[in-house]
């Protein structure tokens, strides 16, 4: 299909600039051509040109002269015109020709140039179809091979049924949260402007985000440390925020049961640095540059621990990160940990 429509736009490119060139060709012949009829009755008018003589007849007096006019041609030798003007055609016919030849391959080449980002997003989006449907898969089958083996089960009792329920449930909320993450990850991707920035103060940010991560920390006995300046920026609060959950949700689920998470920053230039380091399992350095794709998770080091995710949480928060014109990025030793830093601007652009 791309290959096609590479054709085709090519074919427009050529047809658009041949017509241009056939229409500035036939506007040089014309003018030309215009010079060489004004040549030809050029010449004309010097062969009309009377010629005198100076005859000293029998008893005249000397400096009488008489006249006598030599009559001309009745025409031009055409053969000088033709043939100029049969030189001028092939002329441009032969730049035209180069023309074409040029413009043919300059043309497929810009068709390819021009196609490649649809083709890209094409590609992106077919990627994002089939990880999605593949996700959507897992927990859509386990919901109906439990309602379908309980179903079949005559001596069904509530204690179970409250069990099948429960279980449910749960696959319910994961698809729901699946759904959201799409949505809002699309959302992103598709030119999305972020929320009105405000003044936001990076200490109460944080701490709203630890609140949110506190229960998940607990349950795993994880402590979080805050080593933050009393630091504000342009941003929006609603946005860093759910970015901070993302890191600290992200540095739980991979840490070890008792270990501790730091959040520390400080202040570069006209920047703001932040990083979060947790003690965890660590990552490879093959999937370092992976992290950030959607529904990418290694299967390594994060694919042993049994933790809920699709993977999307890092897509988003290098969105959230884009918006507001900063960077993100992951430092990590294979079983000692990972560090995830941000760097933003203390004032956004206007």
């Amino acid at each position: 299909m791309f290959q096609s429509a590479r054709i085709k736009l090519t074919a427009r490119y050529l047809l658009i600039i041949m017509v241009v060139s056939l229409m500035f060709s036939l506007a040089i012949y014309s003018g030309i051509n215009v010079e060489l009829n004004r040549f030809e009755r050029f010449q004309k008018s010097r062969l009309n040109y009377s010629y005198q003589y100076q005859v000293f007849q029998n008893g005249a007096r000397p400096g009488q002269i008489q006249r006598i006019l030599v009559p001309p041609p009745d025409e031009v030798d055409p053969e000088i015109v033709t043939h100029a003007r049969t030189r001028i055609v092939l002329i441009l016919v032969i730049i035209n020709l180069s023309i074409l030849g040029f413009a043919g391959i300059a043309g497929y080449l810009l068709a390819g140039q021009t196609l490649q980002p649809i083709q890209d997003m094409m590609n992106d989006q077919n990627r994002f179809i089939t990880d999605a449907s593949h996700e959507l898969r897992t927990p859509l089958t386990a919901l109906r091979s439990e309602i379908e083996v309980n179903l079949r089960d005559k001596k069904l009792k509530l204690t179970d049924a409250r069990s099948l329920l429960e279980s449910n449930l749960e696959e319910v909320k994961n698809l729901q949260l699946l759904s959201d993450n799409l949505i809002q990850l699309t959302q992103y991707q598709s030119g999305f402007e972020a929320k009105i920035f405000e003044v936001v103060s990076l200490t109460e940010a944080v701490d709203e985000a630890v609140k949110k991560v506190l229960p998940l920390a607990k349950a795993k006995q994880i402590t979080i440390q805050q080593h933050l300046p009393v630091l504000q920026f342009d941003g929006s609060r609603e946005l860093f925020t759910e970015l901070l959950v993302i890191l600290l949700d992200n540095a739980i689920k991979y840490s070890d049961k008792k270990t501790s998470i730091r959040i520390v920053a400080h202040r570069a230039d006209h920047r703001v640095h932040i990083e979060v380091s947790d003690q965890g399992n660590g990552i490879e350095a093959k999937d370092i540059p992976f992290l950030f794709d959607r529904f990418y998770r290694t299967d390594a080091s994060r694919t042993q621990s049994e933790t809920a995710g699709y993977g999307l949480g890092l897509s988003i928060a290098k969105q959230i990160v884009e918006k507001h014109h900063g960077t993100i990025s992951i430092s990590s030793i294979v079983g000692e940990g990972s560090t995830f830093a941000v760097t933003l601007p203390l004032k956004q652009k206007k």
